[in-house]
Parts: structure tokens; sequence; C-alpha cells
């Protein structure tokens, strides 16, 4: 099936896609702030990059859009119907990756939390509530680094 939207203005509207600071984010992140959270952002030194770093609680929080991080039975995370080859090879590598910077950052003692777009479309208030409540469990519990835990 051809391409309906000619090859100059496709390039436009992908060079509109943005990879940070985006809404779901920026609504995250002053609800953070306007509850006493204090954070940091795209740290690129961590796995992944997470989208908000919150050192105090040893937690990184990914906000991920549904289509691009293909968030399983969403129906946001559809295929398009244009080179689905590629298409599905980039949902595989990107999910791929989500799992492996997961697991590299849990190996170092991170908290891992995945916030989906979705859940901010249809229910804002009670996904952030339910965040702030991890976090604030969290700062309760002592936290062991990797090495500290193994030396018992």
């Amino acid at each position: 099936m051809p391409d309906t939207i000619s090859k100059e203005k496709r390039c436009w509207n992908m060079s509109r896609i943005k990879d940070k600071d985006t809404t779901p984010e920026l609504s995250v992140r002053s609800y953070l702030f306007i509850n006493g959270f204090r954070f940091r952002k795209n740290v690129s030194s961590l796995p992944g990059r997470p989208d908000i770093v919150l050192p105090k609680y040893r937690t990184v929080i990914f906000i991920n859009g549904c289509f691009w991080h293909h968030h399983e039975g969403c129906r946001y995370a559809t295929v398009p119907k244009t080179r689905t080859d590629y298409w599905t090879a980039k949902f595989e590598r990107n999910v791929s990756n989500d799992r492996k910077n997961k697991a590299l950052l849990e190996d170092l003692g991170w908290h891992v939390i995945t916030i989906w777009e979705c859940c901010l479309k249809k229910e804002f208030s009670k996904t952030m509530e339910s965040l702030v409540e991890k976090l604030n469990n969290w700062e309760r519990t002592p936290y062991l680094s990797p090495n500290r835990a193994n030396a018992s």
C-alpha cells in the first residue's frame, strides 16, 4: 500500500516527534515538582537515559509512548500499514532495549518505574497517586547497594 503523504511531508512530520520534554513527561514532572519531589531529567550516564531520576529514592522513571514502545494490549500500539517489516523489527528492538535497560538499572540498585502514555491519558490522578505512594514507601526502605547486600 503506497504512502498517501509525500516523502517530504513524511520527513517533516517525523522530524517533529520529540524524544524528550514530551507532553506526558512535562505533566509527570510538573506533578512531582508540585508535590515536593526533586529530580534530574534525561540522565545520560544511566542505561536507557531515564526521563526522570530521583536520586533520594534511588528511582528512575521512564514515560513511554504506547506506539513507540509497543505497549502490549494497548490500542495505541499499532503497526503502520506500510513497511510493516521495518516497523515490526523497530518495535521489537525498542522493547528489547527497554528490557535490557531495566535489567541493567536494577542490577545497579535502582528502582525502575515505567509509566505508559495511555495510563496518563485515562487516569492521570490515579496513576500519579500510585507513583507517589510507591516513592514514599521506597523512601522508608533503607537502600543497600548490590555490593553491600552480597557482603553479608
